[in-house]
């Protein structure tokens, strides 16, 4: 409660520090009868001043909100939570501009992540790290056993959010925004009533700094995880004759077992990567590098050797894909054991499929399969710009710029969700799902992370459902339905191995809406101008609306036509 008096009002017209201003007006309140006392109004200063009433009048005269120094309501409002600064700028145009200042932000990322040493890139660097920090979190649910509800594991307060996740056998890892990687651990710890269990991810360490990306077996099954590959930049020492270190992009081998390094591989300073990707067997892995200009660099190495003391080079050669088509720029990769993807900058798909089986599996035949030229790309046949991907073992999704998911591949188990058994030699939309989250393709099951109108978030699987994979259906689907999971609010990705459900869960505000409105077809058009004219209008209002829609057509055609549109 503050008083109306000039010596208050006097003071706060001459400035000064804000705690002092605070306190002297606390003193001065405490000091007076509370029936003298003013009430502060609760309404939005930038709506005006708040109607008298007869009814109000022996309650002195309110004061704005607006009269207290920026700095104090800054610093007040930074001892709110992070829902509650998100909620309280909603209420009115003056607080939106409070809430929303990066003064506030920096003290509640400072609040939250105390280690956090510098900003955040983007253009409101201390709020997006706020929230990173605020939303992160790994959340996984036990196939097996009783309990069936969703844990989390520890939150190390190092990271700064969390950018994506890799389980491995015994443990989990973490790369955060700033290219530190966590190694979360499972331990036998100790419970509330004085029994050993075995819980996962419940200690954390830091497994390296300077990360790019990571990988490691591509196989599902976890258990054929020995090694990570961590892509990584390293200051190297200066050679004879140039001045100061100069940085390198570098490969380094961890045993996930126990985090030690157990090999090193470093490229010149003139190549950058930005992905790392591994296909193949133990003994013949191959690695898959991409540079930041898109194209790709491939290396072999024998997983069996990786553990003996000893050095040797190894040969960085162009991948067939960037060889045999050098207009092409890769901007992703995927892979599995025996198979790679590639997502090109203008949205087309290219398949690099090694075994007959899969190619099979994949294509509905073997009449192009050529076992002599394995690394040939065959570019698949699509609609629309591909967003992501997620590729399984013998079956792949993919997500276009319209939000529509097509799958295609191995149907035996239901895992392409079209409510069949059938195979499918070509993309088929799945006409039911629009604008994914995130999509995740297994051995032999999918998932599907959506977001309803009200942003609330759910799981959808199809598949197998052996062995609790799918949550609330065990005899599987054919069809994408709902599984008995509940889902973070912030969820943006997911995993699934053979003993537990993971979702990662970290929220970027730089990350907008990335799909656009369908345009409306040709036969739409012509069936709206029909109806028109069924209208009992006049003359003039029909050539109006046709001419609306015909304006509307060829809007829809310009922006379907043109690949350097933006997206909305």
């Amino acid at each position: 409660m503050l008083r109306a008096g000039d010596g208050a009002n006097q003071r706060q017209a001459e400035g000064g520090d804000a705690g002092t201003q605070l306190e002297e007006l606390w003193s001065d309140a405490r000091r007076t009868p509370i029936a003298n006392q003013i009430q502060v109004k609760r309404t939005c200063p930038s709506c005006g001043p708040e109607p008298r009433g007869e009814e109000k009048k022996g309650r002195g005269n309110p004061i704005s909100v607006q009269l207290f120094p920026p700095e104090l309501v800054e610093h007040i409002i930074s001892f709110l939570p992070v829902r509650d600064v998100v909620a309280l700028g909603q209420t009115c145009r003056y607080f939106h501009e409070v809430c929303d200042a990066e003064g506030v932000w920096r003290r509640i990322c400072r609040r939250l992540s105390p280690r956090l040493r510098e900003q955040s890139s983007g253009v409101r660097p201390w709020k997006r790290a706020a929230i990173l920090n605020y939303t992160k979190g790994l959340y996984f649910q036990a196939f097996g056993g009783r309990r069936r509800c969703l844990s989390k594991s520890v939150a190390p307060l190092l990271a700064h959010g969390y950018r994506r996740f890799l389980p491995t056998k015994d443990h989990v890892f973490i790369l955060d925004y700033v290219g530190t990687l966590f190694f979360l651990k499972n331990a036998l710890v100790s419970s509330t009533l004085g029994q050993i269990q075995w819980k996962r991810a419940c200690h954390y360490v830091v497994l390296c700094r300077g990360a790019k990306d990571f990988a490691s077996d591509p196989r599902c099954d976890t258990v054929y995880r020995k090694y990570l590959y961590v892509l990584a930049t390293r200051e190297q020492p200066a050679v004879v004759g140039s001045t100061g270190s100069q940085a390198c992009d570098c490969v380094e081998v961890y045993l996930q077992s126990s985090g030690q390094r157990v090999f090193k591989m470093t490229f010149h300073h003139s190549m950058s990567f930005k992905q790392i990707v591994l296909v193949g067997q133990e003994t013949h892995r191959a690695l898959l590098l991409l540079t930041e200009e898109g194209k790709i660099y491939s290396l072999v190495v024998n997983e069996t050797q990786l553990d003996q003391p000893r050095s040797y080079t190894v040969q960085l050669a162009l991948r067939k894909v960037s060889r045999c088509l050098p207009h092409l720029r890769v901007t992703c990769m995927a892979s599995n054991q025996s198979s790679t993807l590639y997502i090109t900058d203008q949205g087309g798909v290219y398949f690099e499929v090694h075994t007959p089986g899969v190619y099979r599996d994949l294509f509905g035949t073997l009449q192009a399969f050529d076992p002599l030229d394995q690394q040939m790309p065959l570019a698949l046949s699509l609609p629309a710009k591909i967003l992501f991907c997620a590729l399984g073992y013998n079956h792949v999704g993919l997500v276009d710029e319209f939000g529509r998911i097509f799958m295609q591949g191995n149907n035996r188990y239901g895992q392409l969700g079209t409510g069949d058994k059938m195979d499918r030699g070509e993309p088929t939309q799945v006409h039911y799902l629009q604008r994914p989250i995130a999509l995740w393709c297994g051995l032999n099951h999918s998932l599907v992370l959506s977001q309803g109108l009200d942003f609330s978030k759910e799981l959808l699987g199809c598949g197998c459902g052996a062995g609790g994979r799918l949550p609330g259906w065990p005899k599987g689907s054919a069809s994408f339905v709902k599984l008995h999971v509940k889902v973070p609010l912030c969820a943006c990705s997911l995993c699934s191995t053979r003993e537990c459900l993971y979702m990662l869960a970290s929220h970027d505000i730089e990350r907008g809406p990335a799909y656009r409105d369908l345009p409306p077809s040709k036969d739409r058009m012509e069936k709206m101008k029909e109806i028109v004219g069924w209208m009992p209008l006049m003359a003039a209002q029909k050539d109006f609306f046709w001419e609306a829609l015909d304006m509307l057509q060829r809007a829809a055609g310009g922006v379907a036509s043109d690949p350097s549109t933006p997206e909305s």
